[in-house]
């Protein structure tokens, strides 16, 4: 009885393990998440101008602006080190980026 229950347990296990795995999946899917694209904007799903930049608004200089975006989040207007364009980068690798 114990081996069956054993059995029963890892079987379960493992089931959870598949089911987290492709909940995780789906997750960074539908949120749009970098993982193996370069495309930039488009992965970050931003509104875009014509020329396929992203429609920010920049904390650091609190206006409106059409910059490009890299793979990693960064707007071609980035500064590293500074506390604003750090944030903005991380806003929009998280997706609460404020756009127009």
């Amino acid at each position: 009885m114990d081996d069956r229950l054993e059995r029963v347990f890892r079987q379960q296990l493992r089931k959870a393990g598949r089911q987290f795995e492709e909940a995780k999946r789906a997750y960074a899917e539908g949120k749009g998440s970098p993982e193996g694209s370069n495309a930039g904007t488009a992965v970050y799903d931003l509104p875009s101008d014509d020329d396929g930049r992203a429609r920010i608004v920049c904390r650091r200089h609190a206006e409106r602006r059409s910059v490009a975006v890299d793979a990693e989040g960064r707007p071609a207007c980035f500064e590293s080190g500074h506390v604003d364009c750090e944030g903005c980068a991380e806003d929009v690798r998280d997706g609460y980026v404020e756009t127009w």
